[in-house]
């Protein structure tokens, strides 16, 4: 380590901890998006319940480093978010080890891509449960405790598919739609209660998932990666760059402040630009 990453290193253990005393618990945080977003808010303080799929083992070294690095406590829920009685349980799980949920992160989702007449209903069934249902389920079984409390702050991770369509993405257009809708409901019903509830829209993001998609759309259609980046991916996204994590956890920190408790109902993107055409 060279003597810049301990200086920041040094500087980001001894900053304030705006989120200390708080509880978040983020879905789908194991990878990508959710893990970037479970990072920034244990760098602020927060006590963090990871979510999601993957190895165990490296779940548990993730979730190890985490707590070595911001020193916060870390707890992972194997939760199956399609189910609704898992989603409760989650909750539950992180009221029985942190006293209540503070900040609840909605981010957790999948795909499938296929025209809508050829597009499967168990797929279809799918994508509504973990994109949609879930955060409903979620977001019911916090509230009282946000409530309670006096204090909650509620991000739903929708996409720039939120806002705007595009073929073959039926379900998951329609889900990120009843997102941002959902997002609205709860804004307006908490409005009075110092809870916030706001979407977040990314465009696309760099993360495994999407290197992978690059590999495997240049292997299908005989592309150079550079040419699956430009023509496909980034079609639509005029600044032509991936957003990092990195951005999109900064911003659900903010969204987490005190500084941010009027903006509540909102659907931000983060999307160079797509949605602005």
């Amino acid at each position: 380590m060279n003597t810049l990453e301990t200086t920041m290193r040094r500087d980001a253990s001894t900053r304030a901890k705006p989120l200390e005393g708080k509880s978040a618990i983020i879905t789908g945080s194991t990878s990508g998006i959710g893990l970037g977003i479970a990072e920034r808010l244990a760098a602020d303080g927060a006590q963090i319940i990871l979510n999601g799929l993957g190895d165990r083992r490296e779940i548990d070294q993730t979730r190890d480093r985490i707590a070595f690095e911001h020193k916060v406590s870390v707890v992972y829920s194997d939760a199956d978010l399609s189910a609704p009685k898992a989603v409760v349980e989650m909750i539950a799980l992180a009221e029985d080890a942190f006293g209540g949920v503070d900040i609840l992160v909605n981010n957790a989702g999948i795909q499938h891509v296929a025209p809508v007449d050829e597009f499967e209903p168990a797929k279809w069934d799918a994508i509504i449960a973990i994109n949609l249902s879930s955060a409903f389920h979620a977001i019911r079984a916090a509230l009282p405790g946000m409530k309670q409390r006096g204090w909650g702050r509620i991000i739903n991770v929708a996409s720039a598919h939120g806002l705007v369509a595009s073929p073959f993405k039926s379900a998951y257009v329609a889900a990120k739609h009843g997102i941002v809708g959902l997002t609205k409901v709860v804004a307006l019903e908490t409005a009075q209660a110092a809870i916030t509830c706001n979407s977040i829209c990314p465009g696309y993001v760099w993360t495994p998932l999407v290197e992978k998609q690059i590999n495997e759309q240049a292997a299908a259609h005989n592309f150079p990666r550079e040419k699956v980046v430009t023509d496909v991916l980034l079609k639509a996204q005029p600044n032509k760059r991936f957003a990092d994590v990195s951005e999109i956890g900064a911003l659900a920190a903010f969204l987490c402040s005190n500084e941010a408790a009027s903006i509540t109902g909102a659907a931000l993107p983060v999307d160079g630009a797509w949605t602005a055409q």
